[in-house]
């Protein structure tokens, strides 16, 4: 009996796909998932995240995929394969990648609600803030909290205290 195999992910044509394309090929911003209901990034989750949007994400950063993968806690030669391979990532893997562009995007929104961001950079500045040690987190750094998701919650939370000046 011959066994059905699925094509690859990359050419169904679904939605996800055409999301992904045009976040790797930046014709939408990383912090387009932000504003992504909790249905919709559950399923983002659960059908993987392309491995490719880790070198976007470290890009959009300018910081090292390595730096990306210890702050969100992913393992180095897992990661690399997946992206040799133009794997999606599982579903844990997704959920942090997820968990870091949705601060970026969360930042980006909380900037422009502000007023016009001229040259502010979002990812750039989450990826400082994150290595600054926080008082409201007992002297550590935000990136200490990044591979755990209640620690993503807490770090999102925090984010958005600054934004209400509610800080301490």
């Amino acid at each position: 009996m011959k066994t059905l195999t699925a094509p690859p992910i990359s050419t169904r044509p679904t939605k996800r796909n055409k999301l992904w394309r045009d976040l790797l090929s930046r014709r939408l911003p990383l912090a387009s998932l932000y504003p992504f209901d909790a249905i919709e990034r559950i399923e983002l989750v659960k059908e993987g995240v392309p491995a490719s949007l880790l070198v976007l994400i470290s890009e959009d950063m300018a910081i090292s995929k390595d730096k990306l993968y210890s702050t969100i806690g992913l393992v180095r030669a897992t990661s690399n394969r997946k992206l040799r391979n133009r794997q999606m990532l599982s579903q844990d893997e997704s959920e942090r990648v997820l968990g870091i562009a949705r601060l970026v995007g969360q930042v980006e929104t909380i900037v422009k609600e502000s007023g016009p961001p001229q040259g502010f950079d979002a990812a750039k500045w989450v990826a400082a803030w994150l290595d600054r040690p926080q008082s409201v987190l007992r002297g550590k750094r935000p990136a200490e909290m990044m591979d755990t998701a209640d620690g993503r919650s807490v770090v999102s939370d925090l984010v958005a205290r600054m934004q209400s000046g509610a800080y301490s």
